[in-house]
């Protein structure tokens, strides 16, 4: 059977690369408009309809649920979307801002976690960036955990949800404390079989980082999986979280954030992890990677994204990831957030990555993203996801691994 995931990880470079199996998948989110280069299309007058072969799953179809044998193949999905305000996925009517579809209509997609999950065949992780939830507000967190719980009595995979909400006093304040915030929703069965813990970071008090990580076990490597909201860069001031002096920008601190993950990271890969850095980076990497334009002014812009290429993809001594979408997909112009000010794709950026360590550069299966009116929904950002198919980890010693140089996930 195979696993979904999504990993992070640190210090010591992943060399050897992951064993790779094709594997062949008849309803795949690839299959949206994934499979042709093109520029921007100009916006449609009308809103376009997801055909239902790439949206939904056959009725029949079982979910795959995990095998706790070390010797199965390990496939690992995991999926990103920045939903500005995790309100609309909670209401009574969970569907409401989308048109009911005819029986002469495909259908669409719903505001719905479990439908989103559903359509996209029981990934291994759902990340969301900026669900805008107010840390005392219990209540709201519930409702996510149940709308994410499987209701069929075992006929579909069941998930977990948990919460990383800022606790910064002095840098997340306003709208009611209704401000950053990210949700990983994960396969409870994954989680049961990996042994996995989630955690957050000491130096993220805004609530931007939350990590899932895992042991070696039945055949599993470690992994260690971000979901991250990176901080957007501005003039805007930043202040000491424990005195609320001033002690620089925004800028500063996206700066800082970027040493941050980076040293972190390496620092895991030191311990065997194989690291997967999923969620809205706030950085267009490249001219390909905005449109009409890239953004240049102010300057500060232009050197917040060089110093997140340097650390995280060129310098020897950073992380030397691999950008999942644009290693599968070198010269397509894709996007994954489209403000609301305008027709769809009038403006658009690729600011939402994945990004993974160089070990697992060769067992990456699929990347992209959804990016259609429907599915970006009540948000101003597209859902985007990466495949893996890991070979099942043979077992071995502390001491043999740091004997031989091997790494999670090696065979």
């Amino acid at each position: 059977m195979f696993k979904h995931l999504t990993v992070c990880a640190t210090h010591q470079r992943l060399t050897r690369p992951f064993t790779l199996k094709a594997s062949l998948r008849l309803y795949h989110p690839s299959n949206i408009h994934m499979n042709r280069e093109r520029d921007i299309s100009p916006p449609p007058s009308k809103r376009r309809r997801l055909a239902p072969e790439s949206s939904t799953i056959t009725s029949g179809k079982k979910p795959s649920i995990p095998s706790t044998s070390s010797t199965a193949t390990k496939d690992l999905t995991v999926y990103s979307w920045n939903v500005n305000g995790i309100t609309p996925f909670i209401q009574k009517r969970l569907d409401s801002f989308f048109t009911k579809a005819s029986d002469a209509q495909p259908a669409q997609p719903t505001a719905s976690f479990r439908d989103f999950l559903r359509r996209h065949q029981w990934p291994t992780c759902l990340f969301l960036q900026e669900v805008k939830i107010n840390p005392d507000d219990t209540a709201t967190q519930r409702a996510v955990e149940r709308a994410v719980r499987d209701d069929t009595k075992g006929a579909e995979p069941d998930y977990r949800a948990f919460f990383c909400l800022p606790r910064d006093k002095y840098n997340a304040r306003g709208f009611g404390r209704k401000v950053y915030g990210v949700c990983s929703i994960v396969r409870a069965d994954f989680l049961e079989e990996t042994n996995a813990k989630v955690r957050t970071v000491d130096w993220d008090l805004e609530g931007r980082i939350q990590i899932v990580e895992t042991e070696a076990v039945n055949g599993w490597p470690k992994l260690s999986i971000w979901n991250i909201y990176a901080v957007n860069g501005t003039d805007n001031p930043y202040k000491d979280p424990k005195t609320g002096a001033v002690v620089g920008t925004r800028h500063d601190r996206k700066l800082k954030v970027h040493r941050l993950i980076m040293e972190e990271s390496k620092r895991l890969e030191t311990e065997g992890y194989a690291v997967v850095l999923a969620g809205d980076l706030n950085i267009a990497r490249a001219r390909i990677d905005g449109y009409p334009n890239l953004r240049t002014k102010p300057e500060q812009h232009v050197k917040n994204r060089a110093d997140f290429n340097k650390k995280f993809f060129d310098d020897p001594q950073g992380f030397r990831g691999v950008d999942t979408f644009r290693h599968s997909h070198p010269s397509e112009k894709r996007y994954t957030y489209f403000p609301r000010g305008g027709p769809f794709g009038y403006s658009c950026d690729r600011v939402d990555l994945i990004v993974c360590s160089d070990g697992l550069k060769q067992n990456i299966t699929a990347a992209g993203m959804l990016d259609t009116p429907a599915d970006r929904g009540p948000s101003d950002h597209v859902p985007l996801f990466v495949e893996f198919t890991l070979e099942p980890r043979q077992e071995a010693s502390r001491e043999e691994e740091l004997k031989t140089g091997r790494v999670a996930g090696s065979t």
